[in-house]
């Protein structure tokens, strides 16, 4: 496992948390944090033991946006890992999930604030659990910004567009409740537990075939703006082969002997 001074890596079991490890900066961006994060994908998306992750935060705050400081031309922190920008300069993107999507299903356990790039970086998740005091947020054009982690074309795809464009337009936070409510997030739990049931809900995809849920996740995401036709075409080309396997076999045993299925991926 990788890591780096802004980002922690650990397993739990089959899945693979990743944490956000600058609290003193409410986990604001930075490069350390960045390239942590793209070799956490990296590590997830070529590991067969892993078969989900959870992103989450440290300090009661899941991410406070990029650092502004280093916008401004004030320097980031860990500048020994330029190298690695300098090597591929779309590694930022891809951490933020703009540019990436792991083939294993991404769990957000969110606390305390999500705002700016931590709303960004929330989007390019697959399912979203916060504390109830969690704050919500896209606040670029109140600073004269733009949101250009992906929010203006991934938001409306997610929630209804009169609710993206508020968000977008505003730049007003949002409570989790109200997150909830339209769309954004899909559970809100008790403060301080975001992770606790992040990893209930990793444990129950781990004990799912891996191979059929990453033709799922990635049939949900190619057929997203096909026409019905094309979508139904492109899942039974993506879904078929997965009745062809060790695993489907080993699950339809094991139903039948009323045990546990036991999945090795084949």
């Amino acid at each position: 496992m990788g890591g780096t001074e802004h980002l922690a890596v650990q397993r739990e079991g089959a899945t693979l948390v990743l944490t956000l490890n600058r609290p003193e900066a409410k986990n604001a961006l930075s490069l350390p944090m960045l390239v942590g994060l793209y070799d956490g994908w990296v590590e997830a998306d070529e590991d067969d033991t892993i078969r989900s992750i959870v992103l989450t935060g440290t300090g009661g705050t899941f991410c406070a946006g990029m650092d502004l400081k280093a916008l401004a031309g004030d320097g980031m922190a860990g500048q020994h890992h330029r190298d690695r920008l300098k090597a591929d300069p779309d590694l930022h993107w891809k951490a933020m999930l703009r540019h990436h999507r792991p083939r294993k299903p991404v769990i957000a356990a969110v606390e305390g604030y999500c705002v700016a790039g931590g709303t960004e970086i929330l989007q390019g998740t697959d399912i979203r659990v916060a504390g109830e005091s969690a704050t919500f947020g896209l606040f670029e054009v109140r600073r004269g910004l733009f949101p250009i982690g992906g929010s203006t074309v991934r938001l409306q795809r997610q929630i209804p567009r009169t609710h993206a464009l508020e968000m977008l337009l505003t730049g007003r936070p949002y409570s989790a409740q109200e997150a909830a409510a339209i769309g954004l997030i899909g559970h809100v739990v008790p403060d301080g537990t975001a992770l606790a049931r992040a990893l209930e809900i990793a444990e129950q995809i781990n004990a799912c075939g891996p191979l059929a849920v990453e033709a799922v996740k990635a049939s949900v995401y190619e057929t997203a703006e096909l026409t019905e036709t094309d979508g139904l075409a492109a899942e039974l080309a993506r879904g078929w082969p997965v009745f062809d396997t060790a695993d489907a076999k080993e699950g339809a045993r094991a139903f039948t002997e009323k045990r546990p299925p036991v999945y090795r991926r084949a």
